[in-house]
């Protein structure tokens, strides 16, 4: 038996991806590093030149200044429900509206799809003042259903659901009906299982685009006891003097959630995405 020869190495490459790698892992650490630093000293002290390096001894101050002027528990904890809910009623709507896509054959469905997708083109801020009247007219201002509501049917979430059920055996779906399967039950019993990896990363999506949006609470709600904590944090800011401090501690606090939320689910993320490649 003839010995396999081993391919020749090339330092020379191994180093420069390496290199390469330490680069960008130092993009993304070190505005994490900092950040956290920055939480522990004094607006003073993170202007300093250079700037510290090392933790600093006002997180306390900075902890205490948050629960005073911005009532930081309670802001999480809406920042959290709001999340929730929403992450709950836009995922079962982007999946019941791409489980139709996906699986139903209707007239028109082609041309309503695309229309569908044209919402990821538009810029969200030619919907603001539309949907801030049609708030209005509803009474729903100030009100954590008018925050929810209007994104229930996110074009991306109904996209990625559409092109992963696409991949779903036609034959699968009509053996569960001549099998006495409503649709309902044959999305829950049949659909949904071999769908896990996307349902993960639509889940994860819809929590982090609710958890970071600012641009719509901020318009919609009024009362500082009904803020989110990007609306909250943006409160801080004043004309004469910002707490540098205390917006960099409710920044790191905020980074916590979303952290966790994506260790939780980042098995199933990547394949999840990978799904919606799937070919029809």
């Amino acid at each position: 038996m003839t010995a396999r020869r081993a391919r020749p190495r090339h330092p020379g490459r191994s180093l420069l991806l390496t290199s390469a790698l330490g680069l960008a892992l130092a993009v993304v650490v070190v505005p994490f590093y900092w950040l956290a630093v920055g939480a522990t000293h004094s607006s003073a002290e993170i202007f300093d030149s250079p700037p510290p390096l090392l933790p600093g001894g006002h997180l306390g101050e900075n902890l205490a200044t948050l629960r005073e002027t911005a009532d930081f528990g309670r802001v999480v904890l809406n920042s959290l429900g709001i999340a929730l809910v929403y992450t709950l009623l836009a995922g079962t709507v982007c999946t019941l509206a791409g489980y139709g896509f996906a699986t139903y054959r209707f007239r028109g469905r082609e041309a309503l799809f695309g229309l569908l997708m044209l919402g990821l083109v538009v810029p969200a801020q030619i919907t603001l003042v539309p949907l801030f009247k049609m708030m209005a007219e509803l009474h729903w201002l100030n009100t954590y259903q008018a925050v929810v509501a209007p994104n229930l049917a996110l074009p991306f979430g109904i996209f990625l659901m559409r092109q992963s059920m696409a991949a779903l055996p036609q034959e699968l779906l009509d053996s569960g009906r001549m099998d006495g399967c409503g649709e309902l039950r044959l999305l829950w019993r049949v659909a949904l299982p071999p769908m896990r990896p996307a349902l993960a990363a639509l889940a994860l999506f819809l929590f982090l685009y609710q958890w970071n949006d600012f641009v719509w609470p901020l318009i919609v709600l009024r009362d500082d006891s009904a803020f989110t904590i990007p609306v909250a944090l943006a409160s801080l800011q004043g004309l004469d003097e910002t707490d540098y401090g205390a917006i960099l501690a409710g920044t790191s606090l905020a980074a916590v959630p979303m952290a966790v939320v994506f260790l939780a689910l980042q098995r199933h993320f990547v394949s999840g995405l990978l799904a919606g490649a799937v070919k029809e």
